[in-house]
């Protein structure tokens, strides 16, 4: 999905109630509320992130376009400081990686590499697949993974997935000829 599209609201994406509150919009001063605000405000970014299946953000367009981060209904926009505050935050908890020097655009991962990679390894045991190669191309648009959470997920993703499976031993990414990495391989350990 192209960044473009997060002028609206994802399909079924429900607002928390946080989002009809103005001083929501506004970092607050209070260090126990603005703590609470931060948490309130990354999950509402992973939550948007991942119900639109969206892993790129730039900055300037979402400050314009995004109702991400502006409520016209009650008339407020969280400003690009208060922006990059929350990115920040998300940044330390491993959800938000940089994709300039800048900061301008990133990438959200609603979910790190390594809950990614738990997730797909548990997969591949249910799937009896423990001891077995797949490509990425089978795991992210394969018939036995439409169930799945990563069905549809971007290869860089699914790569870094499981790189995070290879640190710990339950996993191999196995190089394919493709530029964009789809025909790489993945073999399990069990």
């Amino acid at each position: 999905m192209s960044i473009n599209s997060l002028s609206t609201s994802p399909l079924g994406f429900e607002w928390p109630w946080q989002y009809e509150f103005p001083p929501f919009f506004t970092i607050q001063p209070n260090s126990d509320t603005r703590i609470k605000q931060l948490e309130a405000w990354c999950d509402l970014i992973l939550a948007y992130y991942r119900a639109s299946k969206t892993y790129i953000m730039d900055l300037t367009e979402v400050s314009q376009s995004s109702p991400l981060f502006c409520n016209s209904k009650i008339n407020r926009r969280l400003s690009p400081e208060a922006i990059r505050t929350v990115l920040e935050t998300l940044e330390s908890k491993g959800n938000v990686e940089w994709q300039d020097g800048k900061k301008d655009r990133c990438l959200v991962m609603w979910r790190t590499p390594q809950e990614w990679g738990q997730l797909i390894y548990q997969w591949a045991e249910d799937s009896g697949l423990s001891t077995s190669v797949c490509t990425l191309y089978e795991m992210h648009s394969g018939e036995d993974t439409t169930d799945q959470e990563f069905y549809g997920m971007e290869v860089w993703m699914l790569k870094r997935a499981i790189q995070a499976l290879s640190r710990l031993g339950k996993a191999e990414l196995i190089p394919g000829d493709n530029p964009d990495g789809s025909d790489a391989g993945v073999k399990f350990f069990s």
